[in-house]
């Protein structure tokens, strides 16, 4: 089963109704296959659904995160979408200069949790987390790939390799 039938289910499984416009943009999110703008992802729906309006998609963006089929990512200035694993944690490492994304191994933070939890007992929300900084691209002066704004390797070590 893929990830954009696990959506669906897990959604039908809250109770959401599954409307063509909620239909549409958890597609158009699943096919994207990486950090989608919500400009991206509203131009794709308009496309195929020229009734569709950008408060649409905001609103089912939305949605789709607060209930994890999507996780959230600002890149630059901008909101970026991507399908996720519900009940999985996902998160992300961007750089400032170049606005490329690195995904991040969840057990750097589990590691940052426990701390938290040990040294102050405070418990964080971890379960999506964006940690901004320089690439080492950026931080060596080199110029990222032409074109190239996102990298989804798995680890920070092999996003460096």
């Amino acid at each position: 089963m893929t990830s954009h039938e696990q959506s669906l289910q897990y959604l039908q499984s809250l109770g959401y109704r599954l409307t063509p416009q909620r239909l549409l943009v958890l597609e158009i999110v699943a096919e994207g296959g990486s950090h989608m703008g919500v400009d991206e992802v509203y131009r794709q729906a308009r496309a195929a659904y020229p009734y569709m309006d950008l408060a649409t998609v905001y609103r089912t963006l939305r949605l789709f995160k607060q209930v994890g089929v999507v996780t959230e990512v600002a890149i630059g200035n901008r909101l970026h979408y991507e399908l996720t694993d519900p009940g999985e944690k996902h998160h992300h490492m961007v750089c400032r200069d170049c606005h490329r994304a690195f995904n991040l191994s969840p057990h750097y933070l589990e590691e940052f949790r426990d701390t938290l939890i040990k040294e102050f007992g405070f418990a964080p929300d971890l379960e999506h987390f964006t940690v901004s900084g320089d690439c080492v691209d950026c931080r060596a002066g080199a110029a990222p790939a032409a074109g190239s704004t996102i990298n989804n390797a798995d680890n920070w070590e092999n996003a460096e390799s």
